[in-house]
């Protein structure tokens, strides 16, 4: 089959389809095959030899940083799938690895995927893996400070980037296709899932308390029961959140352990 072949390295199902229905329209690539975790898709690359990877950065097993280095050398031409802020993408414009950003724009996958062939074209394989290492170097320093938590954390809101505060956020819950983050007094609609949202926020700083709901510990003023022996967070500013029956024993334990807080 002519043209260059794609393999598509990704958890969830719902940015797998995207990125199907926007290689579907491009004459010049092809999909070999889907990797849900590192194990797959090291071993789908090994058989398949694709020119090209989509590759998010969080996986089951590890990250895509940790699929690269059991590569090395022949590690196919990469596009990195992120779930970093505005900030951290101007950053990484000066190279020549591309990247795209959750939720998935399919013109900007695709030109990413143009990119890539041109230069698959254009480049030896030692430039390519000399680019690569760069930009897993620069994606790396950017991880560790989303997972340290800094202050700052960009989201896309009706086509434009708005810089929140993660001081200010105190909890997220999730609409169909959409999250609503309140932060500040202030609520804000932004389309992406709440489980790739929970990736990019510091674990030590947020909690998952329902399916459709995460919140930042520091803004719980007290934990309550309600009707049926339901658990309700009461955070800043007189917002309650149900928390799921799942996340009732997780959400004691941990917010027992927390010095912060006096659950007595």
């Amino acid at each position: 089959m002519s043209g260059f072949s794609v393999l598509i390295v990704e958890d969830e199902p719902l940015a797998r389809g995207r990125i199907r229905r926007a290689l579907g329209t491009m004459a010049d690539v092809h999909i070999v095959g889907e990797a849900t975790n590192l194990d797959e898709a090291e071993m789908l690359i090994d058989r398949l030899r694709p020119d090209i990877i989509t590759l998010d950065i969080q996986l089951p097993g590890g990250t895509g940083f940790d699929l690269l280095e059991r590569l090395g050398a022949g590690a196919p031409a990469t596009i990195f799938v992120t779930a970093f802020d505005h900030q951290a993408q101007r950053a990484f414009d000066a190279h020549a690895i591309d990247y795209v950003t959750k939720p998935l724009e399919p013109a900007r996958l695709q030109v990413a995927v143009a990119r890539a062939c041109a230069r698959l074209r254009a480049s030896s394989s030692e430039e390519r893996v000399g680019e690569l290492q760069e930009m897993v170097r620069s994606l790396r320093h950017a991880l560790r400070q989303t997972e340290s938590g800094g202050p700052d954390f960009w989201v896309r809101s009706r086509g434009d980037y708005r810089r929140l505060s993660l001081q200010d956020v105190t909890h997220i819950v999730a609409e169909r296709d959409y999250v609503r983050i309140f932060s500040d007094g202030e609520s804000h609609l932004h389309q992406e899932s709440l489980t790739s949202l929970e990736r990019r926020l510091p674990p030590k700083a947020f909690i998952r308390v329902h399916r459709s709901a995460i919140i930042r510990r520091s803004a719980i003023v007290r934990l309550k029961t309600a009707q049926f022996s339901a658990l309700v967070a009461e955070l800043v500013g007189g917002s309650e959140i149900r928390i799921g029956r799942t996340y009732a024993v997780k959400m004691r334990a941990e917010l027992a352990s927390d010095k912060t807080l006096d659950l007595r």
